[in-house]
């Protein structure tokens, strides 16, 4: 599918919006983000946010529906992040002790997010 600039202008950016609104859901849930839309030399996390000792991946997806939305996290999707979040921890080895979980939350217009708690794991 060929978009014009504009149009991608404007994904991006209720893609972001999709990105901060899920930062601020998590936060509501006691969590602090570590770091937003960082990109490693082998994949993008939109989230990382941990509580106690519990350490969470977050991918973000907008999509016309939460069904597709969570289709769209193919299993190239999962390695990833899993490999992102492999690089993030060998990057900051005094995170090393937590407990790994990844999550989604789908995003679709006019309803609210769906949180995946667990989506997938690392064995990908």
């Amino acid at each position: 599918m060929n978009r014009t600039p504009a149009a991608r202008r404007r994904a991006e950016s209720v893609g972001r919006t999709a990105e901060t609104a899920t930062a601020l859901l998590y936060m509501a849930f006691g969590f602090r983000p570590l770091a937003r839309r960082l990109r490693t030399p082998v994949g993008e996390l939109d989230l990382l946010a941990r509580r106690g000792s519990l350490l969470v991946a977050v991918e973000v997806k907008l999509r016309e529906s939460t069904a597709i939305a969570s289709e769209t996290i193919t299993p190239r999707n999962r390695r990833r992040i899993v490999d992102a979040t492999r690089w993030w921890l060998a990057m900051n080895p005094e995170h090393g002790q937590y407990t790994i979980r990844f999550d989604a939350v789908l995003w679709a217009p006019w309803s609210l997010p769906r949180r995946v708690v667990g989506a997938f794991d690392a064995e990908v």
